[in-house]
């Protein structure tokens, strides 16, 4: 009698540390009373004409990059399902960006080629509460990137991904960004 209480007690211990975990937890951190989110386009704020440095007289930029950079985070939030991409009318809180930077930079170099690059997409962001007209939150210089080997890169065993497809990846990497930074405690 005795060994069957000891094992049902070892046994309600054991399950209790099992499922008490250690707190981690999928939900958003997102006030209940936010349902929905409004996203206007990204504006692009980037001055191609303005010289950068010595190695890059001038700024590059993507055509409808800012574009396909709300798209994306529209789709993010949608996959996220925390906040509810809505027009602006139904929603509670607006996130608004600005396209500030992009930039492909050298990363790796052999023999006078580049064998590597890096991807970077700066924007500015400001999260508002619409009801409350009130500013949440404002971050500056949120960056996100991508790197990758050209197709022209002599290294082997690495995967080569062409211009289009590591701005691509650039464009998800920041709008995951976007998502998280939206949804966390504030």
């Amino acid at each position: 009698m005795r060994l069957r209480n000891l094992s049902y007690l070892v046994a309600v211990i054991v399950c209790g540390i099992l499922f008490s975990g250690c707190g981690y937890t999928t939900r958003s951190m997102v006030s209940n009373e936010y349902r929905t989110i409004y996203i206007p386009a990204f504006v692009n704020k980037i001055d191609i004409t303005r010289e950068m440095d010595v190695n890059s007289k001038y700024k590059i930029y993507k055509p409808t990059l800012e574009t396909d950079l709300t798209k994306s985070v529209i789709d993010k939030f949608l996959f996220d399902g925390n906040l509810k991409p809505v027009k602006s009318e139904n929603a509670d809180l607006v996130l608004k960006g600005e396209l500030v930077e992009f930039r492909r930079d050298p990363v790796r170099e052999e023999n006078d080629s580049v064998q590597e690059y890096r991807i970077n997409i700066v924007v500015n962001l400001k999260l508002w509460d619409k009801k409350a007209d009130k500013l949440k939150w404002q971050e500056d210089n949120f960056t996100g990137d991508s790197t990758y080997f050209p197709s022209g890169s002599t290294l082997q065993n690495v995967t080569k991904l062409s211009d289009d497809q590591a701005v691509a990846a650039a464009v998800a990497d920041i709008s995951r960004r976007i998502v998280e930074r939206t949804v966390e405690e504030w």
